[in-house]
């Protein structure tokens, strides 16, 4: 989540005006985050959030979303609501931004998962694969294998050198490993794709909502578990590997959704997949987010020196003897 766009409580209020939800009390941005933005919104009746989409998401997208939610609140996960207005409108516009208020979930996000919190994450986790298995709507990866090379060569021409010397080379060679490698034929599902502990709302050592799928995708089911284990399993600077919330994760996840062996054969390649398009992606808002912006900017290596554990064969036998 992260603030763009800034929004007054005049408007707001008048956006509030055609729901039956109350006068607005409170209006907050929400750094956190990267794609859209996003207030907290307080009223006489309730707590919603209020997400205005940015450029990176198409609003052709956003039935998608909205239908993926609601095949996954009616199958009992725990996520959030799209609230509709008295005309059964959930999508608005305010500012010249397509927009929704979003219910708003119980629970905080951590920094630092407990093991229990990433037992609890992995079973969520797979629940919501579960439940995805009867879900149609489709939607493409526009962040998957295929973009990683274009968004490489955008990243060098604006200045990926400076972040660090060298970094240019070393995401060129990785993109010719992944590019060979890449599994096609894995079985694959709608995903969140997104899955951080930014994204997990818990309260104590229990998942309380699944939040933000507005990177969700149809793509390989292996390649979600990957990008949340990357995500968890690391401190925050990617230098730490915390082995016990990597078995805890992995164990609630194969437990409520076993594995199945082209995915397991596949691991890391999905996991070193999983890093790259996030040391990209930051790379990339790192070079071109605007000084304006009320939004916390992520550090890019720390995916870099995730990738170069997963590299190493003797730490992915250690992953794999955690899924058995």
């Amino acid at each position: 989540m992260a603030v763009y766009t800034q929004l007054g409580p005049e408007q707001v209020s008048a956006l509030l005006s055609r729901y039956d939800a109350g006068d607005l009390i409170a209006l907050k941005g929400i750094a956190e985050g990267v794609e859209n933005s996003n207030y907290f919104v307080e009223t006489t009746k309730s707590r919603f959030i209020l997400t205005l989409y940015e450029n990176r998401v198409d609003p052709a997208d956003l039935p998608f979303f909205y239908s993926l939610l609601k095949h996954l609140h009616d199958a009992g996960c725990k996520v959030p609501r799209f609230i509709t207005d008295r005309n059964g409108k959930w999508l608005q516009e305010i500012a010249g931004r397509p927009a929704c208020l979003i219910e708003f979930l119980q629970g905080v996000s951590v920094t630092q998962p407990t093991t229990a919190q990433a037992g609890s994450t992995g079973v969520a986790l797979g629940e919501m694969h579960a439940a995805l298995a009867d879900f149609a709507g489709t939607r493409a990866n526009s962040l998957g294998v295929a973009a990683w090379r274009p968004l490489a060569q955008r990243c060098t021409e604006a200045g990926l050198d400076g972040i660090q010397p060298g970094l240019g080379k070393r995401i060129q060679s990785e993109c010719d490993f992944l590019e060979r490698n890449w599994p096609v034929d894995l079985p694959q599902s709608a995903i969140h794709a997104d899955l951080f502990p930014d994204n997990v709302l818990m309260l104590g050592d229990h998942v309380t909502g699944l939040i933000d799928f507005y990177f969700a995708c149809t793509d390989a089911r292996g390649y979600d578990l990957a990008v949340t284990h990357s995500a968890w399993c690391f401190s925050t600077d990617g230098q730490t590997f915390r082995q016990g919330v990597s078995h805890a994760l992995l164990t609630g996840y194969v437990q409520t959704f076993p594995v199945d062996v082209p995915t397991r054969d596949a691991l890391k390649v999905l996991l070193r997949g999983a890093c790259l398009r996030f040391l990209l992606t930051r790379c990339y808002d790192w070079i071109n987010t605007p000084a304006s912006a009320l939004v916390t900017r992520k550090d890019p290596l720390a995916f870099l020196r995730r990738l170069d554990f997963y590299s190493d064969d003797a730490n992915m036998a250690t992953i794999m003897g955690q899924m058995t």
